[in-house]
């Protein structure tokens, strides 16, 4: 050991002891840290996907090329310059109704667009026009010139034996993401929502699928992969998905869109008369639908049905009708609605309070005039 001539040990001697120790403490860690003979870990093999997954991927492969993805251009005039230029609306999205380029998807989607695009799941892009539209249905047609071997029409299913509980999937555009896939259940069955007209589309298919901005007008699907809904709204209080989803039934699709095509609109019945709003029927507390008045020489005024006149000072309230078919109806709406079930020149009956007294008149239905 290195001492001083006084017989103490050397700071230099510490200060080299304790080096040598360092360095050999560090050694086996500096091996084990740059050892170049370090392997990567072996991988677990995953295994088989479980039976839903393979479903679900093959649903998805199957049934995507279906499904496009729309986007909507404005004409918006220039605030300075008064020109007119062209700007994006919106999105949304559609699937192939049939080989000659129909393309199905919600009427809110294309409402008041001056042009109109489809985005194909292989990217291509096309030009659209409008065939037809049922704004009360929130539901469209829409043309696309593509080749016959690019389109490959959606599988229509069935929506009168849906049940709650049952598993469903939606394909769509959220939020311009084209593509996309979700899963979940049917929540309820037999909801009514509003739609952009304000009137009532009945017996809507209410899902917890995730179902975002740019879902709409895309389809909901069961397990087989078949149409069961086009998903239009949803309900939520920031605009985003909370877990509450609405699709109009196939069933509904099935009997408007071949109508759409052939007639570009819906040629609905009617009985020939106008009836009261809501708000004057609720001031008069009358249970049912007051006729105001009738079309002279139309079903309602060949049937009988009484309206509401005016002799002198005293103002006569027509009949009430109070059922359709047998089908109570409570407003202009419950009316029309049922009518919807029967086609132009049906025979219906009419089920009517006359001077506090139940009648019946059988009406033949005519179109109704816009």
């Amino acid at each position: 050991m290195l001492k001083s001539s006084s017989g103490k040990v050397s700071p230099v001697a510490i200060a080299a002891l304790l080096i040598l120790g360092l360095l050999l403490l560090f050694k086996p860690i500096e091996k084990s840290l740059f050892d170049s003979k370090a392997t990567p870990r072996a991988i677990t093999a995953r295994g088989d996907l479980a039976a839903d997954e393979q479903n679900t991927i093959e649903l998805f492969k199957s049934i995507s090329p279906s499904v496009v993805y729309i986007t909507t251009i404005a004409l918006k005039r220039n605030m300075f310059s008064l020109n007119a230029v062209e700007i994006p609306q919106g999105t949304g999205s559609g699937f192939l109704w049939d080989k000659k380029g129909r393309v199905v998807t919600n009427y809110h989607v294309i409402h008041d667009a001056s042009r109109i695009e489809v985005t194909m799941a292989d990217h291509s892009t096309w030009k659209a026009v409008l065939v037809g539209a049922a704004p009360d249905k929130d539901l469209a047609v829409l043309q696309i010139d593509a080749p016959g071997y690019m389109l490959q029409p959606i599988p229509v299913g069935e929506s009168e034996d849906l049940q709650v509980g049952q598993k469903v999937f939606a394909i769509g555009n959220p939020f311009g993401l084209d593509q996309t896939i979700t899963s979940g259940i049917i929540s309820a069955l037999g909801r009514d929502i509003n739609a952009i007209t304000g009137r009532k589309i009945r017996n809507m298919i209410q899902t917890d699928a995730a179902i975002n901005p740019g879902n709409s007008g895309g389809p909901l699907l069961d397990s087989a992969g078949r149409l069961i809904g086009v998903n239009t709204a949803i309900y939520s209080p920031s605009g985003a998905y909370a877990g509450i989803g609405f699709a109009v039934p196939v069933g509904e699709i099935n009997r408007v869109i071949p109508e759409l095509i052939r007639n570009g609109k819906l040629i609905r019945p009617g009985i020939g008369a106008s009836l009261a709003d809501a708000r004057l029927v609720k001031r008069l507390g009358i249970d049912g639908v007051l006729v105001l008045g009738v079309e002279q020489g139309g079903p309602a005024h060949k049937a009988g049905l009484r309206p509401t006149q005016q002799f002198s000072n005293e103002i006569v309230l027509g009949d009430i009708i109070t059922g359709i078919g047998g089908e109570d109806v409570r407003s202009y709406d419950d009316i029309r609605t049922e009518l919807e079930r029967y086609n132009v020149g049906d025979e219906v009956v009419v089920n009517i309070i006359r001077d506090g007294k139940a009648m019946d008149l059988v009406l033949r239905l005519s179109i109704l005039a816009d």
